[in-house]
């Protein structure tokens, strides 16, 4: 038999104490990704990363959630293998959304791992040609010109060499 009648339990309010984490004022898993998708474009990494670690305690399954997180912690912490891990996570679960893949590509580009990221980029531009953030960044990155010898490989020890002078050569003219 209960103590108290029921419509007392039904009205009397649950007191919830809130995690450590969480964030004061935020609301929603939401209201913590676009929060911290803001604090990620103003470079504001620490700042992200508690709105997106915070979003990630509560929606760990949110792909979205989880490349956004990821890209945060390469920024914030340089924490390489944790940020590609969630990213490609998030790959896998959400393989049609670009945005997860030009997230991926700056994770990899925030380490300097050029081609990967070009590669990121490219899968994202065959499920939107019409990115225009894929499409900038990729047009960023530039494009590896051809060898100076096109007879010989490209790894030729004369097409290595005469690619560099090439290249210095053009560093040359646009400090000009």
């Amino acid at each position: 038999q209960c103590p108290l009648p029921l419509a007392t339990l039904e009205t009397s309010p649950v007191q919830e104490t809130p995690p450590p984490h969480a964030v004061p004022d935020v609301q929603t898993v939401n209201e913590l990704l676009d929060r911290g998708r803001l604090a990620l474009e103003q470079g504001m990494h620490a700042e992200a990363l508690s709105y997106l670690r915070a979003a990630h305690e509560q929606a760990p399954q949110n792909a979205r959630i989880r490349s956004f997180y990821g890209l945060a912690l390469a920024r914030a912490e340089k924490r390489f293998s944790d940020a590609v891990e969630l990213c490609n996570s998030a790959l896998k679960q959400e393989f049609f959304n670009p945005a997860l893949y030009f997230n991926a590509a700056q994770v990899y580009l925030e380490f300097d791992f050029k081609a990967d990221a070009i590669r990121c980029l490219r899968r994202g531009l065959m499920i939107d040609p019409s990115n225009t953030a894929i499409a900038t960044l990729l047009g960023d990155l530039g494009r590896r010109g051809g060898p100076v010898l096109r007879f010989l490989p490209r790894s030729h020890v004369l097409n290595v060499w005469l690619g560099h002078a090439r290249h210095r050569v053009r560093l040359l003219r646009v400090a000009a």
